[in-house]
């Protein structure tokens, strides 16, 4: 069991951190920090710069924290919270990955809720370094908080798309910029 933790963490955990990477670099095929402020405002977040670095940098430190097995019901609740942000991104565009729908958060949100539950195994610094398994109660609290703080932050920054009116008298939306 420990050794299929570890491959999970592993594998969710280094994929939600480089999700993150891409937001705030170059690498991994990221479009830097300005290409990730531009996709949040595209999206239609307030913020551009300061909610891609807090989003990047959440996913980033989830992520490694994930991998490592370290704090693992608080990596949890980083990782639920802005991969729920990133899946009701994606909400309108349906389940399905292949039409850019929300799948893919849907299934880190998922795991990395289950890790929270089972706890990450022998094989993690929470073990090596002897601090004593979450309750359970400490575990649902942690997943239950992340998406709903994940949901608020997406309230607060997230601005519905402006009715531009056009000439022959009908409206559109645009998105506006901060």
């Amino acid at each position: 069991m420990d050794s299929g933790l570890l491959v999970l963490r592993l594998v969710v955990g280094l994929l939600i951190a480089g999700h993150g990477v891409q937001k705030v670099s170059f690498r991994l095929g990221g479009g830097g920090l300005a290409g990730g402020t531009e996709e949040f405002r595209r999206d239609g977040f307030r913020g551009g710069r300061l909610t891609a670095v807090a989003a990047g940098g959440s996913q980033i430190g989830a992520g490694l924290f994930l991998a490592a097995g370290l704090l693992t019901p608080l990596a949890a609740m980083a990782a639920t919270g802005v991969m729920t942000v990133a899946g009701t991104v994606k909400w309108h565009k349906g389940l399905w990955v292949q039409n850019d729908g929300y799948e893919y958060p849907l299934v880190l949100v998922t795991v990395s809720a289950a890790l929270a539950l089972t706890g990450p195994g022998d094989w993690s610094l929470d073990h090596l370094l002897g601090l004593p398994s979450w309750p359970l109660w400490a575990a649902v609290a942690a997943i239950v908080i992340g998406p709903v703080s994940g949901l608020v932050t997406r309230s607060v920054l997230h601005h519905p798309p402006a009715a531009v009116a056009l000439t022959d008298g009908r409206t559109r939306h645009a998105r506006t910029a901060d």
